[in-house]
């Protein structure tokens, strides 16, 4: 599997980034058609949310890791040097280029058995332990209903391009109530939703405990 970082390094060698697109496709029709067809009750809503956690990179680089696919990636040397093999985003990415690859060699059938296989145990479990939505949605309906307004980020980045580091404060009503890094500005965000979440989950005199932000949101 080629990342394109080898192929601007090896000219004529094609990348994976079409069976990406085309495995992205795939794994959405088969774990939506899996939630529709096992949860029965569940309303529009909850089936979105469950198909969201599930086909994140939260719930995908997990399974890609299991799998050994950042074993078998290439990768430029920039890439190798800063740990391409275990970036989420790399190996989620190409955990789709897989999926296209038996699309395209076992038909639709069997790509649905490959992904259920695989990434069926998973919709189980965030089904099962109501983990609905990523950190941000949950942020977001937990302000609503304290009536604290939508949450905001200010988020900073340091490191060379290749490199990147992204630091995510999550803001309400101008406190600061989170905080994430990460090396891709979305998993920083998702990461300081997760600390605000934690912390007003322990949190008794709701936002007053909070410091106010420096930083604009």
């Amino acid at each position: 599997m080629a990342h394109r970082s080898y192929c601007a390094e090896h000219p004529g060698q094609p990348s994976n980034e079409r069976l990406e697109l085309l495995g992205d496709s795939v794994l959405g029709l088969v774990v939506t058609d899996h939630l529709y067809r096992a949860f029965p009750n569940l309303p529009e809503g909850d089936l979105a949310r469950v198909r969201a956690a599930v086909v994140s990179t939260f719930g995908l680089a997990p399974l890609a890791r299991r799998l050994g696919i950042g074993e078998r990636l290439l990768l430029g040397k920039g890439e190798e040097a800063s740990g391409g093999r275990d970036k989420a985003s790399i190996l989620v990415d190409s955990f789709e280029a897989v999926i296209g690859a038996v699309y395209l060699s076992a038909g639709f059938a069997g790509a649905q058995s490959f992904v259920e296989e695989i990434v069926g145990p998973e919709v189980s479990l965030v089904a099962s332990e109501a983990r609905l939505g990523d950190p941000k949605n949950q942020l977001q309906e937990m302000s609503a209903h304290l009536g604290y307004g939508a949450p905001t980020y200010a988020v900073t980045e340091k490191g060379p391009d290749h490199a990147k580091r992204f630091t995510a404060v999550a803001i309400l009503c101008g406190r600061r109530v989170g905080e994430g890094e990460s090396g891709s500005k979305k998993d920083a965000e998702r990461r300081a939703a997760q600390d605000a979440l934690t912390a007003l989950a322990g949190a008794a005199g709701g936002l007053e405990g909070f410091p106010l932000s420096a930083g604009r949101a």
